[in-house]
């Protein structure tokens, strides 16, 4: 576990479920409640735009902040930990919805949250991130960053993906089926649980390889590989697509090369030092028998 400490609590830098203006008056209300702990929030400018403020510009927004603050669901985090990832900021997440396994802070917990993170009652957890890059002779390669997974999946319902997978320089499987998922270990609670993949604890650094709906006579387990390990993946004869937590997708044709390992840099996750994993788990799964 991680015994980071922010160096300052004054300035949070707040982004919006997008499309969603009706979160005004709960942003509002937790606004409020970060301002009565001397706590200055600051706005995004496309969230402020979208509920009538006034904010600030992604970039200064993350230079000007000591943490930031994500509110709505997952996947407003996900992408305001991509996006912000250069900036090294932890980020928390207070969910507008049910309970996220990321954005975990119920509208209820804000309060207590808050108290103590001024105590200094709380913890940044270091997550492995996934750096990659799509080469081509077309066109320079595509970096990216992600957080969950890298999924490679076939452009229309009726086609088949054939994907070839080598780690370290050595082929050693193509993979004929629905698709592809190279999963971190916080993102095996999303696509790769679904695809029968394992759940492996966040703070683990490692790839879960699993494919979706193999079309193979041999049941294609999920593979997991270290972290510091190098994946490259190819289509031999066909385009695919890949998609990058499940927000971005690029093109792949059969002479493009994709290549992923660990970022030597994680994401920092701001939690509840109280905040158990499991429990979230048992939650979110129905796990367990009810007592």
């Amino acid at each position: 576990m991680s015994s980071e400490k922010l160096a300052k609590v004054e300035r949070a830098g707040f982004i919006l479920k997008p499309d969603s203006p009706e979160i005004r008056d709960l942003y509002l209300q937790i606004k409020t409640s970060f301002e009565e702990r001397g706590i200055r929030v600051l706005l995004g400018d496309h969230s402020a735009k979208m509920i009538g403020e006034e904010g600030l510009a992604f970039e200064a927004l993350c230079e000007a902040s000591d943490f930031l603050v994500s509110l709505g669901g997952d996947g407003t985090l996900l992408s305001l930990v991509r996006r912000s990832y250069h900036f090294g900021k932890p980020v928390v997440g207070i969910n507008a919805g049910t309970l996220g396994f990321l954005a975990d802070i119920t509208i209820e917990d804000v309060d207590v949250f808050l108290d103590q993170l001024i105590q200094g009652e709380y913890r940044i957890d270091n997550r492995m991130m996934m750096e990659g890059a799509i080469h081509s002779k077309a066109h320079p390669p595509k970096s990216f960053f992600a957080l969950n997974d890298v999924v490679i999946t076939r452009p229309v319902i009726s086609k088949m993906v054939k994907v070839n997978a080598s780690i370290e320089g050595e082929w050693f499987n193509t993979y004929r089926g629905d698709g592809l998922i190279i999963s971190t270990p916080t993102g095996s609670t999303a696509y790769n649980l679904a695809a029968g993949g394992p759940v492996i604890y966040p703070l683990t650094q490692a790839f879960i390889m699993t494919a979706v709906s193999a079309h193979s006579l041999t049941n294609q387990r999920p593979l997991v590989v270290p972290a510091d390990f190098t994946i490259e993946l190819s289509s031999p004869s066909e385009k695919v697509i890949a998609v990058i937590d499940g927000q971005d997708d690029y093109e792949m044709h059969p002479e493009d090369l994709l290549t992923i390992r660990g970022a030597k840099i994680g994401a920092k996750l701001l939690h509840r030092k109280e905040r158990n994993y499991f429990s979230v788990l048992r939650e979110k799964l129905s796990w367990g028998d009810t007592h």
